[in-house]
Protein backbone atom coordinates (compact mmCIF):
# COMPACT_ATOMS: atom_id res chain seq x y z
CA UNK A 1 0.00 0.00 0.00
CA UNK A 2 1.76 3.09 -1.30
CA UNK A 3 1.88 6.30 0.77
CA UNK A 4 -0.31 8.96 -0.99
CA UNK A 5 1.03 11.81 -2.20
CA UNK A 6 0.67 15.75 -2.94
CA UNK A 7 2.52 18.21 -4.72
CA UNK A 8 3.37 21.33 -3.15
CA UNK A 9 4.48 24.02 -5.39
CA UNK A 10 6.45 26.58 -3.61
CA UNK A 11 5.29 30.17 -4.44
CA UNK A 12 8.16 32.99 -3.13
CA UNK A 13 6.82 36.11 -3.08
CA UNK A 14 7.85 37.92 -6.48
CA UNK A 15 9.15 41.18 -4.80
CA UNK A 16 10.94 39.56 -2.75
CA UNK A 17 12.77 37.36 -5.36
CA UNK A 18 13.64 40.41 -7.92
CA UNK A 19 14.91 42.43 -4.61
CA UNK A 20 17.21 39.36 -3.80
CA UNK A 21 18.01 38.78 -7.53
CA UNK A 22 19.14 42.31 -8.04
CA UNK A 23 21.16 42.63 -4.61
CA UNK A 24 23.00 39.51 -4.85
CA UNK A 25 23.59 39.39 -8.91
CA UNK A 26 21.59 36.01 -9.48
CA UNK A 27 18.99 34.48 -11.52
CA UNK A 28 15.85 34.81 -10.47
CA UNK A 29 15.68 31.09 -10.32
CA UNK A 30 18.46 30.80 -8.13
CA UNK A 31 16.63 33.63 -5.84
CA UNK A 32 13.89 31.68 -5.21
CA UNK A 33 15.46 28.57 -4.46
CA UNK A 34 17.44 30.61 -1.72
CA UNK A 35 13.86 32.13 -0.50
CA UNK A 36 12.69 28.65 -0.45
CA UNK A 37 15.00 27.33 1.60
CA UNK A 38 14.22 30.45 4.17
CA UNK A 39 17.30 33.00 3.33
CA UNK A 40 15.69 36.19 2.53
CA UNK A 41 18.38 38.65 3.85
CA UNK A 42 21.04 40.04 0.99
CA UNK A 43 24.10 38.62 3.56
CA UNK A 44 22.76 35.93 4.93
CA UNK A 45 22.26 34.48 0.60
CA UNK A 46 25.80 36.16 -0.44
CA UNK A 47 27.56 33.83 3.09
CA UNK A 48 25.37 30.94 1.55
CA UNK A 49 26.60 31.05 -1.74
CA UNK A 50 30.08 31.70 -0.31
CA UNK A 51 30.83 29.47 2.02
CA UNK A 52 33.91 29.77 3.85
CA UNK A 53 35.66 29.01 7.26
CA UNK A 54 37.00 32.09 7.91
CA UNK A 55 32.89 32.92 8.75
CA UNK A 56 32.25 29.87 11.46
CA UNK A 57 31.89 31.16 14.86
CA UNK A 58 33.45 31.03 17.91
CA UNK A 59 33.77 28.17 19.55
CA UNK A 60 33.72 29.99 22.93
CA UNK A 61 30.48 30.77 22.23
CA UNK A 62 29.32 26.97 23.15
CA UNK A 63 28.78 26.07 26.90
CA UNK A 64 31.52 24.83 29.29
CA UNK A 65 34.11 25.07 26.15
CA UNK A 66 36.50 27.11 28.84
CA UNK A 67 36.07 24.62 31.21
CA UNK A 68 36.58 21.76 28.44
CA UNK A 69 40.06 22.80 27.04
CA UNK A 70 41.16 24.39 30.14
CA UNK A 71 40.98 20.54 31.66
CA UNK A 72 42.60 19.35 28.66
CA UNK A 73 45.47 21.84 28.94
CA UNK A 74 46.20 20.44 32.20
CA UNK A 75 46.26 16.95 31.25
CA UNK A 76 48.46 17.72 28.72
CA UNK A 77 50.97 19.84 30.75
CA UNK A 78 51.04 17.11 34.14
CA UNK A 79 50.72 13.95 31.39
CA UNK A 80 47.77 12.83 32.65
CA UNK A 81 45.93 9.63 31.09
CA UNK A 82 43.06 10.46 28.55
CA UNK A 83 40.38 8.27 27.33
CA UNK A 84 38.90 9.46 24.22
CA UNK A 85 35.03 7.15 24.29
CA UNK A 86 33.34 7.14 20.82
CA UNK A 87 30.50 5.89 19.15
CA UNK A 88 30.24 3.06 16.68
CA UNK A 89 28.84 5.25 14.08
CA UNK A 90 30.30 7.03 11.23
CA UNK A 91 29.59 10.15 13.49
CA UNK A 92 31.60 8.80 16.63
CA UNK A 93 34.43 6.93 14.60
CA UNK A 94 35.18 10.66 12.87
CA UNK A 95 34.98 12.15 15.95
CA UNK A 96 37.03 10.23 17.77
CA UNK A 97 39.57 9.96 15.30
CA UNK A 98 39.78 13.56 14.66
CA UNK A 99 40.13 13.77 18.85
CA UNK A 100 43.21 11.34 18.45
CA UNK A 101 44.90 12.50 15.98
CA UNK A 102 44.56 16.49 17.54
CA UNK A 103 45.80 15.45 20.80
CA UNK A 104 48.62 12.46 19.92
CA UNK A 105 49.71 15.74 17.74
CA UNK A 106 49.95 17.37 20.98
CA UNK A 107 52.18 14.96 22.73
CA UNK A 108 48.83 13.65 24.45
CA UNK A 109 49.36 10.14 26.81
CA UNK A 110 45.94 9.56 24.74
CA UNK A 111 44.21 6.00 24.00
CA UNK A 112 40.58 5.30 22.85
CA UNK A 113 37.57 2.65 22.89
CA UNK A 114 34.45 2.45 21.08
CA UNK A 115 32.00 0.35 22.93
CA UNK A 116 30.98 -3.24 21.14
CA UNK A 117 27.62 -2.91 20.04
CA UNK A 118 26.58 -5.53 21.11
CA UNK A 119 27.87 -6.57 24.42
CA UNK A 120 27.75 -3.39 25.59
CA UNK A 121 25.12 -0.88 23.76
CA UNK A 122 25.80 2.70 23.41
CA UNK A 123 26.96 5.73 25.41
CA UNK A 124 29.71 5.20 28.24
CA UNK A 125 29.10 2.96 30.82
CA UNK A 126 29.40 2.40 34.89
CA UNK A 127 30.82 -1.21 34.12
CA UNK A 128 33.98 -0.22 31.40
CA UNK A 129 34.82 2.47 33.87
CA UNK A 130 35.39 0.17 37.05
CA UNK A 131 37.08 -2.74 34.66
CA UNK A 132 38.87 -1.10 32.19
CA UNK A 133 39.25 2.71 32.75
CA UNK A 134 40.43 2.30 36.69
CA UNK A 135 43.21 -0.37 36.03
CA UNK A 136 44.40 1.67 33.22
CA UNK A 137 44.92 4.65 35.50
CA UNK A 138 42.59 7.12 33.45
CA UNK A 139 42.66 10.40 34.63
CA UNK A 140 40.29 11.92 32.10
CA UNK A 141 37.67 10.52 29.80
CA UNK A 142 36.31 12.52 26.55
CA UNK A 143 33.00 11.22 25.30
CA UNK A 144 32.41 11.76 21.67
CA UNK A 145 28.77 11.72 19.97
CA UNK A 146 27.89 10.25 23.32
CA UNK A 147 27.59 10.62 27.05
CA UNK A 148 24.62 12.64 27.79
CA UNK A 149 22.61 10.38 29.35
CA UNK A 150 25.47 8.68 31.30
CA UNK A 151 24.87 9.90 34.98
CA UNK A 152 25.63 6.39 36.28
CA UNK A 153 28.81 5.81 34.42
CA UNK A 154 29.98 9.85 34.96
CA UNK A 155 29.35 9.68 38.67
CA UNK A 156 31.23 5.99 38.67
CA UNK A 157 34.48 8.26 37.14
CA UNK A 158 33.62 10.73 39.52
CA UNK A 159 34.24 8.13 41.93
CA UNK A 160 37.51 6.83 41.00
CA UNK A 161 39.10 10.43 40.41
CA UNK A 162 38.56 10.86 36.89
CA UNK A 163 37.05 13.80 35.38
CA UNK A 164 34.64 13.71 31.96
CA UNK A 165 34.10 15.95 29.57
CA UNK A 166 30.89 14.75 27.66
CA UNK A 167 30.84 16.16 23.86
CA UNK A 168 27.48 15.43 22.59
CA UNK A 169 24.81 16.39 20.17
CA UNK A 170 21.82 14.62 20.89
CA UNK A 171 18.71 15.72 23.03
CA UNK A 172 19.28 16.78 26.39
CA UNK A 173 17.76 14.81 29.22
CA UNK A 174 16.05 16.32 32.15
CA UNK A 175 19.51 15.07 34.53
CA UNK A 176 22.38 15.40 33.01
CA UNK A 177 25.54 14.09 33.99
CA UNK A 178 27.83 15.43 36.84
CA UNK A 179 31.01 16.28 34.32
CA UNK A 180 33.71 18.77 34.52
CA UNK A 181 32.31 20.17 31.32
CA UNK A 182 29.65 19.20 28.75
CA UNK A 183 29.52 20.34 24.98
CA UNK A 184 26.41 20.01 23.51
CA UNK A 185 24.76 22.92 21.51
CA UNK A 186 20.87 21.65 22.68
CA UNK A 187 21.86 22.15 26.20
CA UNK A 188 20.25 25.16 28.12
CA UNK A 189 22.03 28.49 27.92
CA UNK A 190 24.15 27.33 25.49
CA UNK A 191 24.84 30.36 22.88
CA UNK A 192 26.27 28.97 20.17
CA UNK A 193 24.55 29.86 16.77
CA UNK A 194 24.46 26.16 15.30
CA UNK A 195 22.28 23.66 18.01
CA UNK A 196 22.00 21.79 15.04
CA UNK A 197 26.00 19.76 14.63
CA UNK A 198 26.58 16.18 14.20
CA UNK A 199 28.69 14.82 16.94
CA UNK A 200 31.87 15.47 15.19
CA UNK A 201 31.18 19.31 14.30
CA UNK A 202 30.96 19.52 18.48
CA UNK A 203 34.54 17.58 18.50
CA UNK A 204 35.27 19.88 15.92
CA UNK A 205 34.79 22.95 17.69
CA UNK A 206 36.79 21.77 20.82
CA UNK A 207 40.10 21.33 18.76
CA UNK A 208 39.70 24.54 17.33
CA UNK A 209 39.24 26.06 20.74
CA UNK A 210 42.08 23.80 22.08
CA UNK A 211 44.36 24.89 19.50
CA UNK A 212 43.60 28.52 20.53
CA UNK A 213 44.03 28.20 23.95
CA UNK A 214 47.05 26.57 23.41
CA UNK A 215 48.69 28.81 21.38
CA UNK A 216 47.64 31.59 23.91
CA UNK A 217 49.96 29.43 26.33
CA UNK A 218 53.04 28.82 24.24
CA UNK A 219 52.34 25.47 23.79
CA UNK A 220 52.97 25.31 20.09
CA UNK A 221 56.67 26.91 20.09
CA UNK A 222 58.71 23.80 19.08
CA UNK A 223 56.03 22.12 17.86
CA UNK A 224 53.80 22.19 14.68
CA UNK A 225 50.19 23.95 15.23
CA UNK A 226 48.03 21.54 13.01
CA UNK A 227 45.94 22.75 10.41
CA UNK A 228 42.17 22.11 11.60
CA UNK A 229 41.25 22.70 7.66
CA UNK A 230 43.09 19.26 6.91
CA UNK A 231 40.45 17.14 9.21
CA UNK A 232 37.42 18.27 7.57
CA UNK A 233 37.32 15.55 5.67
CA UNK A 234 36.27 13.55 8.90
CA UNK A 235 33.54 16.20 9.41
CA UNK A 236 31.95 15.95 6.22
CA UNK A 237 31.94 12.25 6.47
CA UNK A 238 30.47 12.07 10.05
CA UNK A 239 27.90 15.35 9.27
CA UNK A 240 26.85 14.40 6.29
CA UNK A 241 26.11 10.76 7.35
CA UNK A 242 24.18 11.66 10.33
CA UNK A 243 21.68 13.63 8.35
CA UNK A 244 22.33 16.61 10.45
CA UNK A 245 20.88 19.99 8.08
CA UNK A 246 23.33 21.25 6.22
CA UNK A 247 22.78 24.39 6.93
CA UNK A 248 24.55 27.24 8.86
CA UNK A 249 28.04 26.16 10.37
CA UNK A 250 27.44 22.49 8.88
CA UNK A 251 27.14 23.98 5.20
CA UNK A 252 30.31 25.67 5.56
CA UNK A 253 32.46 22.22 7.29
CA UNK A 254 31.00 20.25 4.77
CA UNK A 255 31.96 22.16 1.99
CA UNK A 256 35.26 22.41 3.22
CA UNK A 257 35.88 18.73 3.74
CA UNK A 258 34.41 17.92 0.58
CA UNK A 259 37.11 20.12 -1.04
CA UNK A 260 39.82 17.90 1.13
CA UNK A 261 38.31 14.77 0.51
CA UNK A 262 38.38 15.14 -3.35
CA UNK A 263 42.19 16.41 -2.90
CA UNK A 264 42.40 13.25 -0.94
CA UNK A 265 45.07 13.15 1.77
CA UNK A 266 44.18 11.29 3.87
CA UNK A 267 45.16 7.43 3.42
CA UNK A 268 42.53 5.80 4.93
CA UNK A 269 40.02 7.99 2.69
CA UNK A 270 42.13 7.29 -0.77
CA UNK A 271 41.56 3.75 0.16
CA UNK A 272 37.96 3.29 0.89
CA UNK A 273 37.71 5.36 -2.63
CA UNK A 274 39.61 2.66 -4.35
CA UNK A 275 37.55 0.18 -3.20
CA UNK A 276 34.16 1.91 -3.05
CA UNK A 277 34.25 1.87 -6.93
CA UNK A 278 33.46 4.73 -9.45
CA UNK A 279 33.39 7.87 -8.01
CA UNK A 280 32.70 11.53 -9.18
CA UNK A 281 35.91 13.35 -9.54
CA UNK A 282 34.74 16.14 -7.46
CA UNK A 283 32.83 14.19 -4.80
CA UNK A 284 29.74 15.68 -2.87
CA UNK A 285 27.32 14.33 -0.26
CA UNK A 286 25.72 11.08 -2.23
CA UNK A 287 29.00 10.03 -2.60
CA UNK A 288 29.46 9.71 1.00
CA UNK A 289 26.09 8.83 1.92
CA UNK A 290 26.00 5.97 -0.70
CA UNK A 291 29.56 5.00 -1.03
CA UNK A 292 32.02 6.14 1.74
CA UNK A 293 29.74 6.10 4.91
CA UNK A 294 27.91 2.99 4.74
CA UNK A 295 31.55 1.11 4.39
CA UNK A 296 32.82 2.95 7.95
CA UNK A 297 29.79 2.04 8.99
CA UNK A 298 29.57 -1.43 8.64
CA UNK A 299 32.39 -2.23 11.20
CA UNK A 300 30.03 -1.10 14.13
CA UNK A 301 26.94 -2.48 12.91
CA UNK A 302 28.72 -6.11 12.29
CA UNK A 303 31.79 -6.06 14.30
CA UNK A 304 34.12 -3.67 15.74
CA UNK A 305 34.05 0.09 14.60
CA UNK A 306 37.80 0.05 15.61
CA UNK A 307 38.85 -1.26 12.45
CA UNK A 308 36.82 2.23 11.07
CA UNK A 309 39.24 4.51 13.36
CA UNK A 310 42.42 2.36 12.43
CA UNK A 311 41.16 2.82 8.34
CA UNK A 312 40.55 6.71 9.05
CA UNK A 313 43.99 7.11 11.13
CA UNK A 314 45.98 5.29 8.91
CA UNK A 315 50.02 6.47 8.19
CA UNK A 316 49.71 5.41 4.71
CA UNK A 317 48.29 3.57 1.87
CA UNK A 318 49.91 -0.12 2.87
CA UNK A 319 48.41 0.06 5.97
CA UNK A 320 44.83 1.79 5.00
CA UNK A 321 44.54 -0.48 2.16
CA UNK A 322 43.92 -4.02 3.75
CA UNK A 323 41.03 -1.98 6.39
CA UNK A 324 39.85 -0.88 3.35
CA UNK A 325 38.90 -3.93 1.82
CA UNK A 326 37.80 -5.30 5.17
CA UNK A 327 35.33 -2.57 5.43
CA UNK A 328 33.84 -3.23 1.90
CA UNK A 329 33.97 -6.94 1.93
CA UNK A 330 32.12 -6.19 5.76
CA UNK A 331 29.72 -3.95 3.98
CA UNK A 332 28.39 -6.62 1.49
CA UNK A 333 27.65 -9.01 4.15
CA UNK A 334 25.43 -5.94 5.46
CA UNK A 335 23.57 -5.34 2.77
CA UNK A 336 22.74 -9.38 2.73
CA UNK A 337 21.72 -9.70 6.31
CA UNK A 338 19.81 -5.81 5.68
CA UNK A 339 17.81 -7.66 2.51
CA UNK A 340 16.74 -11.01 4.48
CA UNK A 341 15.17 -8.78 7.38
CA UNK A 342 13.67 -6.75 4.76
CA UNK A 343 11.84 -9.30 3.08
CA UNK A 344 11.23 -11.21 6.31
CA UNK A 345 9.51 -8.28 7.36
CA UNK A 346 7.64 -7.94 3.93
CA UNK A 347 6.35 -11.24 4.11
CA UNK A 348 5.03 -10.70 7.18
CA UNK A 349 3.28 -7.41 6.36
CA UNK A 350 2.19 -9.22 3.33
CA UNK A 351 0.23 -11.89 5.38
CA UNK A 352 -1.45 -9.42 7.96
CA UNK A 353 -2.35 -6.54 5.92
CA UNK A 354 -3.92 -5.11 8.76
CA UNK A 355 -0.79 -3.60 10.02
CA UNK A 356 -0.70 -1.19 7.58
CA UNK A 357 -4.36 0.14 8.51
CA UNK A 358 -2.23 1.25 11.77
CA UNK A 359 -0.24 4.90 11.62
CA UNK A 360 2.71 3.41 12.93
CA UNK A 361 4.91 0.03 12.11
CA UNK A 362 6.32 -1.50 15.13
CA UNK A 363 7.67 -5.32 14.64
CA UNK A 364 10.00 -7.40 16.61
CA UNK A 365 12.41 -10.23 15.07
CA UNK A 366 14.61 -12.95 17.59
CA UNK A 367 18.10 -13.05 16.33
CA UNK A 368 17.64 -9.64 13.96
CA UNK A 369 20.84 -8.09 13.94
CA UNK A 370 21.05 -4.74 15.90
CA UNK A 371 23.32 -3.01 13.57
CA UNK A 372 21.13 -3.31 10.29
CA UNK A 373 17.09 -2.81 11.80
CA UNK A 374 18.05 0.92 11.38
CA UNK A 375 18.80 1.18 8.12
CA UNK A 376 15.61 -1.20 7.49
CA UNK A 377 13.60 0.64 9.34
CA UNK A 378 14.77 3.80 6.74
CA UNK A 379 13.93 1.86 4.42
CA UNK A 380 10.09 0.76 5.74
CA UNK A 381 9.35 4.80 6.26
CA UNK A 382 10.27 5.31 2.58
CA UNK A 383 7.70 2.65 2.00
CA UNK A 384 5.17 3.53 4.01
CA UNK A 385 5.30 6.50 5.57
CA UNK A 386 4.96 6.46 9.08
CA UNK A 387 6.59 6.39 12.13
CA UNK A 388 9.08 2.80 12.49
CA UNK A 389 10.13 0.75 15.23
CA UNK A 390 12.03 -2.29 14.53
CA UNK A 391 13.23 -4.24 17.55
CA UNK A 392 16.24 -7.52 17.84
CA UNK A 393 15.07 -9.74 20.50
CA UNK A 394 17.74 -12.08 21.59
CA UNK A 395 19.48 -13.81 24.98
CA UNK A 396 16.25 -12.51 27.40
CA UNK A 397 16.79 -8.40 26.08
CA UNK A 398 15.07 -6.26 23.10
CA UNK A 399 16.59 -3.27 20.95
CA UNK A 400 15.17 -1.55 18.50
CA UNK A 401 15.50 1.78 15.90
CA UNK A 402 13.27 3.99 15.45
CA UNK A 403 12.91 6.49 12.43
CA UNK A 404 9.81 8.66 12.04
CA UNK A 405 8.07 11.08 9.43
CA UNK A 406 8.74 15.06 9.40
CA UNK A 407 5.17 15.44 10.89
CA UNK A 408 6.09 13.27 14.10
CA UNK A 409 8.76 13.59 16.91
CA UNK A 410 10.28 10.24 17.26
CA UNK A 411 12.19 11.41 20.57
CA UNK A 412 9.14 12.85 22.53
CA UNK A 413 6.83 9.85 21.31
CA UNK A 414 9.03 7.41 22.86
CA UNK A 415 9.22 9.99 25.93
CA UNK A 416 6.00 9.23 26.43
CA UNK A 417 6.24 5.62 26.38
CA UNK A 418 9.27 5.54 28.48
CA UNK A 419 7.09 3.60 31.28
CA UNK A 420 7.85 0.62 29.07
CA UNK A 421 11.84 1.15 27.88
CA UNK A 422 15.00 0.64 30.13
CA UNK A 423 16.34 3.53 27.89
CA UNK A 424 16.13 5.71 24.92
CA UNK A 425 17.67 8.21 23.36
CA UNK A 426 18.27 9.85 19.42
CA UNK A 427 17.06 12.92 17.37
CA UNK A 428 13.26 14.08 15.76
CA UNK A 429 13.14 11.70 13.02
CA UNK A 430 15.37 8.72 14.61
CA UNK A 431 16.53 7.07 18.24
CA UNK A 432 17.24 3.89 19.52
CA UNK A 433 15.38 2.22 22.47
CA UNK A 434 15.68 -1.07 25.18
CA UNK A 435 13.69 -2.81 26.88
CA UNK A 436 11.96 -6.46 28.16
CA UNK A 437 10.89 -8.52 25.64
CA UNK A 438 7.67 -8.90 27.59
CA UNK A 439 6.96 -5.16 27.30
CA UNK A 440 7.39 -5.31 23.90
CA UNK A 441 2.88 -5.61 23.10
CA UNK A 442 2.48 -3.23 25.36
CA UNK A 443 5.03 -0.66 24.34
CA UNK A 444 3.54 -1.15 20.71
CA UNK A 445 0.18 -0.20 21.68
CA UNK A 446 1.02 2.99 23.64
CA UNK A 447 3.25 3.90 20.80
CA UNK A 448 0.21 3.49 18.58
CA UNK A 449 -1.63 5.71 20.64
CA UNK A 450 0.96 8.45 21.19
CA UNK A 451 1.37 8.50 17.31
CA UNK A 452 -2.31 8.96 17.05
CA UNK A 453 -2.58 11.50 19.49
CA UNK A 454 0.10 13.72 18.04
CA UNK A 455 -0.58 13.48 14.17
CA UNK A 456 -3.17 14.43 11.68
CA UNK A 457 -4.37 12.60 8.61
CA UNK A 458 -2.33 14.94 6.48
CA UNK A 459 1.35 14.31 8.25
CA UNK A 460 0.96 10.61 6.35
CA UNK A 461 0.60 12.32 3.02
CA UNK A 462 4.09 12.29 1.47
CA UNK A 463 4.69 15.76 0.26
CA UNK A 464 6.57 16.03 -3.26
CA UNK A 465 7.91 19.77 -2.72
CA UNK A 466 8.44 21.63 -6.19
CA UNK A 467 10.43 24.77 -5.72
CA UNK A 468 9.65 25.79 -9.59
CA UNK A 469 7.78 25.18 -12.72
CA UNK A 470 9.78 25.54 -15.19
CA UNK A 471 9.49 25.82 -19.41
CA UNK A 472 11.82 24.09 -21.11
CA UNK A 473 13.24 27.03 -23.06
CA UNK A 474 14.35 28.12 -19.52
CA UNK A 475 16.88 25.49 -19.04
CA UNK A 476 20.21 26.23 -20.27
CA UNK A 477 23.47 25.90 -19.14
CA UNK A 478 23.40 29.44 -17.55
CA UNK A 479 20.92 27.89 -15.06
CA UNK A 480 22.84 24.59 -14.64
CA UNK A 481 25.97 27.18 -13.76
CA UNK A 482 23.73 28.78 -10.96
CA UNK A 483 22.25 25.43 -9.59
CA UNK A 484 25.67 24.45 -9.20
CA UNK A 485 26.04 27.48 -6.31
CA UNK A 486 23.50 25.58 -4.37
CA UNK A 487 25.77 22.59 -3.14
CA UNK A 488 26.06 20.72 -1.02
CA UNK A 489 23.05 19.50 -0.41
CA UNK A 490 21.47 17.30 2.43
CA UNK A 491 18.48 17.48 5.09
CA UNK A 492 17.37 21.47 5.26
CA UNK A 493 18.75 21.96 1.86
CA UNK A 494 17.57 19.36 -0.43
CA UNK A 495 18.81 19.76 -4.31
CA UNK A 496 16.26 21.45 -5.79
CA UNK A 497 13.34 19.72 -7.09
CA UNK A 498 11.36 21.50 -10.41
CA UNK A 499 8.39 20.18 -12.13
CA UNK A 500 7.29 20.87 -16.10
CA UNK A 501 3.93 20.53 -17.65
CA UNK A 502 2.45 18.89 -20.59
CA UNK A 503 5.44 16.82 -21.48
CA UNK A 504 5.86 14.25 -24.17
CA UNK A 505 8.57 11.39 -24.63
CA UNK A 506 9.82 11.77 -28.39
CA UNK A 507 11.82 8.53 -27.53
CA UNK A 508 13.02 6.12 -24.95
CA UNK A 509 14.88 2.99 -24.33
CA UNK A 510 15.51 0.97 -21.64
CA UNK A 511 18.94 0.87 -19.72
CA UNK A 512 20.41 -1.94 -17.49
CA UNK A 513 16.80 -3.30 -17.21
CA UNK A 514 15.56 -0.87 -14.32
CA UNK A 515 16.26 2.19 -16.09
CA UNK A 516 14.83 4.18 -18.65
CA UNK A 517 16.74 7.16 -20.74
CA UNK A 518 14.47 9.35 -22.42
CA UNK A 519 14.32 12.70 -24.80
CA UNK A 520 11.71 14.84 -23.52
CA UNK A 521 9.73 17.86 -25.78
CA UNK A 522 7.68 20.45 -24.10
CA UNK A 523 4.17 21.28 -25.86
CA UNK A 524 4.51 24.73 -27.15
CA UNK A 525 7.90 24.69 -26.37
CA UNK A 526 10.63 24.81 -29.74
CA UNK A 527 13.93 23.99 -28.02
CA UNK A 528 14.94 20.42 -29.09
CA UNK A 529 14.30 17.67 -26.72
CA UNK A 530 15.79 16.99 -23.46
CA UNK A 531 17.84 14.02 -22.18
CA UNK A 532 16.38 12.77 -19.19
CA UNK A 533 16.86 9.45 -17.13
CA UNK A 534 14.45 7.99 -14.91
CA UNK A 535 15.84 5.35 -12.43
CA UNK A 536 13.33 2.41 -11.90
CA UNK A 537 11.32 3.66 -13.96
CA UNK A 538 10.70 0.62 -16.12
CA UNK A 539 8.32 -0.75 -13.79
CA UNK A 540 5.95 1.89 -15.10
CA UNK A 541 5.75 0.10 -18.63
CA UNK A 542 3.85 1.04 -20.82
CA UNK A 543 5.21 4.54 -21.03
CA UNK A 544 2.26 6.60 -22.27
CA UNK A 545 3.00 8.90 -24.86
CA UNK A 546 3.22 12.04 -22.92
CA UNK A 547 2.90 12.96 -18.87
CA UNK A 548 0.63 15.53 -17.92
CA UNK A 549 3.67 16.95 -15.36
CA UNK A 550 6.43 15.59 -14.26
CA UNK A 551 8.99 16.84 -11.66
CA UNK A 552 12.88 16.37 -11.91
CA UNK A 553 16.56 17.18 -10.80
CA UNK A 554 18.54 18.89 -13.04
CA UNK A 555 22.33 17.44 -12.72
CA UNK A 556 25.48 17.48 -15.01
CA UNK A 557 25.41 13.67 -17.01
CA UNK A 558 29.37 13.04 -17.48
CA UNK A 559 30.44 10.35 -20.11
CA UNK A 560 33.25 10.00 -21.73
CA UNK A 561 34.82 13.15 -21.35
CA UNK A 562 31.24 14.88 -22.21
CA UNK A 563 29.38 16.79 -20.06
CA UNK A 564 25.35 17.51 -20.68
CA UNK A 565 22.76 18.40 -19.21
CA UNK A 566 20.58 15.96 -18.36
CA UNK A 567 16.72 15.27 -16.58
CA UNK A 568 16.65 13.20 -13.35
CA UNK A 569 12.96 12.32 -13.12
CA UNK A 570 11.90 11.96 -9.32
CA UNK A 571 7.75 11.58 -10.68
CA UNK A 572 5.81 11.49 -13.26
CA UNK A 573 2.11 11.72 -13.86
Amino acid sequence: MAPEKKWSIQQPDSDLVNSLSRSCGCDSILASLLINRGIRDPQKALAFLNPSLSDISSPFLMKDMTKAVERIARALAEKERILIFGDYDVDGVTGTTLLLEFLSNAEADVTYYIPDRFREGYGLNKDYILSNAVAANIRLIITVDCGINSVEAVDAANHHDMDVIVTDHHETPEQLPDAVAILNPKQAECTFPCPMLAGVGVAFYLVLALRKHLRDKGFWAGRTEPNLKSVCDLVALGTVADIVPIKSENRILVKTGLDVLTTGIRPGVNALKEVSGPLKTELDTWDIAFKLAPRINAAGRLSQARAAVELLAAPDKSTALPAAHFLNKTNRERQQIEKAILDEVMRFLGANPGHLKLRSIVLAGNGWNEGVIGIVASKLLDLYFRPVVLISVGNGRAKGSARSIPGFNIHEGLKDCARYLDTFGGHKAAAGLSLLPENIPAFASRFERVVRGKSQAQDFVRKIVIDRMVRFEEINVGLMNQIGRMPPFGQGNPEPLFAAENVRIVRHGIVGKKHVRMNLAQHGCFRQGLPAIWYNGASRQPLPDEFRKIAFHMRWNLWQNRKTLQLVIKEAE
